[in-house]
């Protein structure tokens, strides 16, 4: 069984407050609960908040949440929280991203395929560059992958590095992937995960993810087609919903 699991802060130092923001009629966070709730995949869909008032909206529209420690460092340790509230027992985990109002169900669906291979331990979506602007930006996330489609290293900055080819050309000359930020976990190596300390690497780009790589975790990969788009600060608001015909 798969549990669908949205952390939701209410403190943020960017945009306090974000999973209340409303978006046409609906606020942040549910709209992410309502797209998740559509994946066919979940036997269980659960908002994990450090906050009452996110806690009684969603209870209000009737969906399910929990509050979790005020403390934790990352949506990782908030979903252990969350899970292990739970009555019911799991296999798995899919932490579901609290600021993309859009994501695409089909994307949970195709993350669950790849969590539930017997050799998975971790799992995420990675998509294809297509033009050189990610590749210079440096909150954007990118990735490099084996033979396997498992990541090898995440970074901010571009790799590989394509000796003598001008930068602006050179996700025409080589693959090229971008991270997407959802997560899939089998439920004994989440356990595992939290209790790692921080890792150089980790501290370095400031990834969680290469804590996990560092320690000997796999992490598989699968390439997805569809580019949903988080809200990061106010000014993302208008955007987000005019790329989805909102506005």
């Amino acid at each position: 069984m798969i549990i669908g699991i949205i952390p939701a802060r209410y403190g943020s130092t960017r945009f306090p407050g974000k999973p209340l923001v409303d978006l046409m009629g609906k606020t942040m966070i549910r709209r992410v609960y309502e797209q998740a709730s559509k994946s066919g995949s979940l036997q269980k869909v659960v908002v994990a908040t450090d906050d009452t008032r996110i806690l009684e909206h969603v209870r209000s529209f009737g969906g399910e949440a929990v509050m979790t420690a005020g403390h934790h460092p990352s949506g990782t340790d908030r979903c252990l929280d969350a899970l292990m509230q739970q009555p019911e027992e799991y296999s798995h985990v899919i932490n579901i991203q609290g600021d993309e109002p859009f994501i695409d169900p089909g994307q949970i669906d195709l993350l669950a395929c790849i969590l539930l291979e017997d050799r998975t331990e971790l799992a995420t979506l990675v998509i294809p560059v297509n033009d050189p602007a990610p590749l210079a930006d440096h909150s954007k996330v990118k990735v490099v992958l084996n033979t396997s489609m498992e990541a090898l290293y995440f970074s901010r900055t571009a790799i590989p590095f394509l000796k003598g080819i001008d930068p602006q050309e050179w996700h025409l000359h080589h693959p090229y992937f971008r991270h997407v930020g959802i997560y899939g976990y089998r439920t004994d190596i989440l356990h595992k995960i939290t209790k790692l300390p921080v890792s150089p690497l980790e501290q370095a780009e400031s990834l969680e993810q290469l804590r996990w790589l560092e320690n000997g975790f796999g992490i598989r990969c699968a390439v997805t087609s569809h580019d949903s788009f988080c809200i990061d600060n106010p000014e993302d608001v208008e955007l987000v919903l005019k790329q989805h015909g909102i506005r």
